[in-house]
């Protein structure tokens, strides 16, 4: 309950925050071959993987309205929530190009299994895990700023939902795994280039600490996929790939504005969530991502989740240089989704989603849900403030920590000072030197901050309210903060580098880069070589990424 007292009592248990009866006991209850579901939920071209030890369930089947269409063929879907869907299997050979261990252990499986052929083709879409039934889910969107209609799952196959050990529910979804009735005029397909980008995205920002889905696995294939990166009319010749994904949900706002465009309010009726809930993680998530220097680029109501967490990793961007008006995506011509604006699309994705609301509500919870908006800029502000003031290691809450926040700020966009570093190496230098002005060239983002005229007079004001918690050392402001400003963060031209040699079957900065991102905030001997703590090289530059992947 919200403090106004208010909820939407609906069901979904895709999005209900609750506990699920463990999976397990469904394997001991009825087999796990032999489950009741109807013919056409086995498909003859796609296998179903038994020889992995991960068994699936859809609970999602009894919960909510399954198109009665057959068939992947594109259309105009109504009155359901799922479309079932075959995959499309990659054209072999597959080649298994990264895994998190991590999300390997999330799944209860071990290591070995990625040896397993089988194990290959279930995470590309060439088999099904047992109690798998694909699906493909129908939701609409808000595309900047106007109603895009229809869209869905175009390229994205839901397989299914596992509760692990510890009682967690995760759906798995693969990418890039063929077409689906809402693919639209695409092929239902991913490349290597965002392939890769999504894979070592999601896994960085979760050990940044930022609410994310995760990914389990990148498989790629020698199978051509055309593509126009910049929608310029150079089509070229690139290679299909699929991640496996995990989240909790993949709901999104535009997973209920589909069903009130279409006034399929019967089917509205079975969503469940905490809208108050979702407001204040919303505020918190955005937040986050501006303490990270993260820039989503594609803030659509479809790619928002319900649950507030960051996915659909497309045209992303970690901000390099300080600037509030940071577009990642060339597709985004107005910039509208730039960094400094994230957070008023937040509140205009969260109207949009009170709108879809709107019908099922009483006078009374329209005006109470009305307030928890009008709520949204303090809490994010509020958030805002908390991990900027722990950036740099105050301790403790003044008046002018506002100032001193939004001083620095401003000195850093008018010096163009790199966002992760200048945070990183104020970690790093003890307050003695930075006082005197004595930066080692090392620290070549604090060189950069220090050239501003009204440098030093931030350092005094650091200075003085820093001094003024008596307990507190320099030593432990250093350690203090070097906790929570990463020294390394998934960069455009990190990224591009390791995809250019994974184009050429070269997986190794892939690897490199994935274990390097999952200890961010450790300073780690590899990565120093390979200079991904060091001023961007001069050809990161002209680098751009658009909507096409």
């Amino acid at each position: 309950m919200t403090k106004h007292g208010f909820t939407l009592f609906l069901f979904l248990s895709a999005v209900a925050i609750a506990t699920f009866r463990d999976e397990q006991e469904f394997c001991e209850n009825e087999s796990c071959n032999e489950r009741e579901f109807d013919k056409r939920h086995f498909y003859s071209n796609v296998k179903h993987c038994g020889e992995t030890p991960l068994v699936l369930s859809h609970k999602l089947l009894d919960a909510l309205p399954l198109d009665e269409v057959d068939g992947n063929f594109i259309r105009t879907v109504n009155r359901c929530v799922f479309s079932e869907s075959q995959p499309s299997p990659l054209k072999e050979p597959l080649t298994l190009a990264a895994v998190a261990q991590d999300v390997l252990y999330i799944l209860d499986l071990n290591e070995s299994v990625i040896q397993n052929e089988e194990f290959v083709r279930c995470v590309s879409g060439g088999k099904l895990f047992p109690g798998s039934v694909p699906l493909a889910h129908r939701y609409g969107g808000h595309q900047f700023g106007y109603w895009a209609g229809q869209l869905g799952d175009g390229r994205a196959h839901l397989l299914g939902e596992y509760t692990n050990r510890k009682g967690e529910r995760w759906e798995l979804q693969l990418k890039g795994s063929g077409k689906t009735p809402y693919s639209r005029s695409g092929d239902g397909r991913a490349v290597i280039r965002s392939s890769v980008r999504e894979f070592l995205c999601s896994e960085a920002m979760y050990f940044l600490g930022v609410p994310t889905s995760r990914a389990l696995s990148l498989v790629v294939s020698e199978e051509p996929v055309w593509r126009d990166p910049f929608y310029n009319g150079s089509v070229i010749k690139e290679r299909g790939a699929v991640v496996l994904r995990l989240a909790k949900s993949w709901f999104r706002i535009g997973s209920l504005e589909i069903l009130t465009r279409t006034g399929e309010l019967d089917v509205l009726r079975y969503i469940n969530f905490n809208l108050g809930g979702v407001v204040n993680e919303t505020a918190h998530l955005i937040a986050h991502w501006m303490s990270v220097g993260f820039a989503h680029g594609v803030c659509n109501t479809d790619n928002f989740s319900l649950l507030s967490i960051t996915f659909d990793y497309g045209p992303f961007g970690f901000m390099e240089s300080y600037d509030p008006n940071f577009v990642p995506n060339t597709s985004d011509d107005e910039g509208r989704y730039s960094i400094g604006a994230q957070a008023n699309v937040g509140l205009f994705n969260l109207k949009k989603l009170l709108e879809a609301l709107k019908p099922l509500l009483t006078s009374d919870q329209l005006s109470q849900s009305q307030q928890i908006l009008r709520e949204y800029p303090q809490i994010y502000h509020q958030r805002f403030h908390e991990l900027f003031k722990a950036k740099l290691g105050f301790l403790g809450n003044e008046e002018k920590d506002s100032y001193v926040i939004a001083f620095l700020l401003k000195i850093m966009e008018d010096t163009g000072a790199d966002f992760t570093m200048t945070f990183r190496q104020l970690s790093e230098v003890t307050l003695s030197r930075l006082q005197k002005g004595s930066i080692a060239p090392s620290l070549w983002a604090l060189s950069d901050l220090s050239s501003h005229k009204h440098f030093r007079d931030w350092v005094q004001l650091y200075s003085q309210r820093l001094s003024r918690v008596i307990s507190d050392s320099d030593a432990a402001r250093r350690h203090r903060m070097q906790g929570v400003n990463p020294r390394y963060v998934l960069r455009n031209w990190m990224a591009e580098s390791a995809i250019r040699k994974a184009e050429k079957n070269d997986f190794s900065e892939v690897a490199l880069l994935q274990k390097t991102l999952m200890e961010p905030f450790m300073e780690q001997e590899e990565a120093e070589r390979a200079g991904y703590a060091s001023k961007p090289p001069s050809w990161a530059q002209q680098l751009r990424v658009s909507c096409s992947s």
